[in-house]
């Protein structure tokens, strides 16, 4: 996911992709708890871009 692309969302679409990236985090979570997770980078990436889409919610909120 990358800042251009989600400079270009709407507030909206960026609260939904955060309630997105909550969820496939708690999934992660609960996959690594139970030995699961193929792919243990998935977790970091997936905190990174929660904070890319919460750090541009805060910019545009500061702009409003």
């Amino acid at each position: 996911m990358k800042v251009t692309e989600l400079r270009q969302k709407s507030a909206e679409e960026l609260n939904s992709t955060l309630v997105e990236l909550g969820r496939e985090q708690f999934n992660l979570r609960m996959q690594k708890n139970t030995g699961q997770l193929t792919k243990p980078d998935q977790v970091k990436k997936v905190r990174r871009n929660i904070a890319r889409v919460q750090t541009i919610v805060n910019e545009m909120a500061r702009t409003a």
